[in-house]
């Protein structure tokens, strides 16, 4: 074999064709197309991407709540925690609404309906954690609560069934 020669036997091992077979030139219009494609499919991105952040507290609405009934009615250290919890991560989640929607935020992207869900849900379990505090008694809903001389409520509770021993 020739010093130089390819395992082919012809000139050179690699060529590179650098002419073009194009019928028609690239123009401008054609590139202000592909990025205007680009940006658009960039904002429906994060306007997907914005809405599933918005969903996000719903998950954890569902599972606090299923802790919640899980805890039962009675004030121990266990429902207390899961309590203080429910109400805990829905007000840090409401106060750091502006940084969760930071990266989504676009000139395209319409970020009113996101935020508004995503405010809603942290409110519903704000809520439920609300609702927690009443069913578990800590709560002052009764003028009682608030008046040491006065009478505390009757409880309103009934239990009945199974065979009376005498």
């Amino acid at each position: 074999m020739e010093k130089g020669k390819g395992v082919m036997g012809g000139g050179r091992r690699w060529a590179v064709d650098m002419t073009d077979n194009s019928t028609s030139p690239c123009s401008r219009d054609d590139d202000s197309t592909v990025s205007r494609q680009k940006k658009e499919a960039e904002s429906t991105w994060k306007t997907q991407k914005a809405w599933e952040v918005a969903q996000a507290p719903l998950k954890n609405l569902l599972m606090m709540g299923f802790m919640m009934w899980m805890a039962g009615s009675t004030v121990h250290l266990f429902s207390i925690g899961i309590t203080f919890s429910a109400l805990w991560q829905p007000i840090s989640a409401l106060q750091g609404v502006g940084k969760v929607f930071e990266p989504y935020k676009d000139s395209k992207v319409d970020l009113l309906g996101p935020k508004l869900l995503f405010v809603a849900l942290n409110l519903g379990g704000l809520a439920l954690g609300v609702w927690k505090l009443n069913t578990l008694g800590l709560l002052p809903t009764h003028a009682s609560d608030w008046v040491s001389s006065l009478p505390p409520a009757q409880e309103v509770e009934y239990s009945g069934g199974g065979i009376p021993l005498y």
